[in-house]
């Protein structure tokens, strides 16, 4: 029951709430699985709902889509966090629902943060799942395959949910304005540039993106006439963040990654790490900062030192796994080690020299030496005769011709003094001397 105030109406409930999709029509993003003739989708329409996990981060309609599935389904919904809830507690809602089987009903039962139940709470769900008294939907932003017991998971589907995008929080604030149920009775003046902004800082959270609309509109400036007009200074006092505001598809956003890259390039960990904190502090993804840097690590560090890859992806890892501001000491990690690292782009112009050859000569035919022989027919035309098996020979090495004859003798990777590349250097330089005698 909703709490009444002194004149009668409903206390006003975040933005968020109010929002809050009752329809697949009005839930925003996971068109992967929601969108027409998509699995999930058909499920739930064809009321075919089986025990499952929803696993994504926080903000991403874990809550609203087991809801919107109860709604469809025709279902009792109970809610159950695992926050606040123990054995007690599931022993009373799994009688509820064995008592809304025997009447003919079922029952759904979502549990939020169903990572935070230990062994015994989530081995108490058991039974009742198996023998279809409840229809489980657990919610996590935690791996299930390490948080979730094995028993109980092998017996849920397992949905993974997304970070909403940009252009999908934006429509949802568009939407929030416009709505009845948010702002559309008050007239708000807003620029979409902002709106862009709001989406940007929220980080695939529409929970977040809404209770930041909601904040900025309440503290925006109101006229004579009603009008509540939003100006950047006030979205800047809201969200903390001041000079560093920028479009994120904007010029500035090109500046900055530039910035970053050129510093490590560079080798000055000082200012590359500096244009990293302007970046993140501004709201940007640290998944794109962390792609960039892993971009970097091959085309400018290479095989000097083959392990800047690694810790580039690793770092990319840790920012999935944890994201911002957490995330922000691995990218320092990897923007350092990679500032100081030896530098080579011999990776980067071997490629782009092979694929000017390679697009020139888009149907050069590949050597029959080396050509796959699966059927007696290619045997016969000579696919694969004359094939040389390295590791059959002293050297393991071998004079087979593997290059078009139009481009016998071109080099492409020309190995850097620099690093460790001084090795593959020698290596290779010991092969084409091997080549050359045999």
């Amino acid at each position: 029951m909703e709490q009444m105030t002194l004149f009668g109406n409903s206390v006003m409930q975040p933005l968020a709430a109010r929002l809050r999709p009752r329809t697949l029509e009005e839930f925003a993003g996971q068109r992967h699985l929601l969108g027409e003739g998509k699995v999930l989708r058909r499920l739930i329409e064809n009321d075919q709902i089986s025990s499952m996990i929803f696993w994504g981060p926080p903000g991403v309609g874990k809550t609203t889509l087991a809801r919107i599935i109860a709604n469809y389904t025709r279902s009792e919904f109970i809610d159950f966090s695992a926050v606040t809830s123990g054995i007690k507690e599931i022993r009373t809602v799994m009688q509820q629902a064995e008592s809304n089987r025997f009447s003919g009903s079922k029952t759904i039962v979502f549990v939020d943060e169903i990572h935070r139940f230990n062994k015994a709470q989530q081995d108490a769900f058991l039974p009742f799942v198996e023998k279809g008294s409840i229809v489980l939907i657990g919610a996590t932003t935690e791996n299930p395959s390490f948080e979730i017991n094995s028993a109980l998971l092998s017996r849920c589907k397992v949905f993974v949910l997304q970070a909403l995008k940009t252009e999908e929080l934006t429509s949802l604030l568009e939407r929030a304005l416009k709505s009845p149920r948010g702002f559309g009775d008050q007239k708000i003046q807003i620029s979409s540039e902002m709106l862009e902004m709001i989406a940007n800082f929220s980080n695939g959270d529409a929970r977040n993106a809404l209770s930041t609309l909601e904040m900025v509109i309440l503290n925006g400036d109101l006229d004579s006439a009603g009008t509540v007009t939003v100006t950047k200074e006030t979205l800047e006092q809201c969200i903390s963040k001041k000079s560093l505001l920028y479009d994120k598809n904007g010029e500035e956003h090109y500046n900055l990654i530039s910035a970053l890259h050129k510093s490590m390039r560079n080798s000055d960990p000082d200012a590359a790490v500096y244009w990293l904190a302007r970046m993140l502090e501004a709201g940007e993804d640290p998944l794109y900062v962390a792609r960039r840097v892993t971009r970097f690590a091959s085309e400018d560090v290479g095989l000097a030192d083959p392990r800047a890859l690694e810790i580039a992806v690793a770092a990319y890892q840790a920012c999935h796994f944890i994201g911002m501001p957490e995330c922000s000491v691995h990218l320092t990690q990897a923007v350092v080690y990679l500032s100081l690292a030896p530098k080579s782009n011999s990776l980067y112009m071997a490629y782009e020299h092979a694929r000017t050859d390679a697009v020139r000569q888009l149907a050069e035919p590949v050597p029959l030496v080396i050509r796959n022989a699966p059927t007696g027919l290619m045997k016969d035309l000579s696919y694969g005769k004359g094939y040389q098996y390295a590791h059959d020979t002293q050297d393991k090495l071998t004079n087979m011709q593997c290059l078009p004859d139009s481009l016998l003798g071109t080099q492409y990777y020309d190995p850097a003094g620099e690093g460790e590349e001084k090795e593959y250097r020698r290596r290779l330089e010991q092969i084409k001397e091997w080549k050359k005698n045999h």
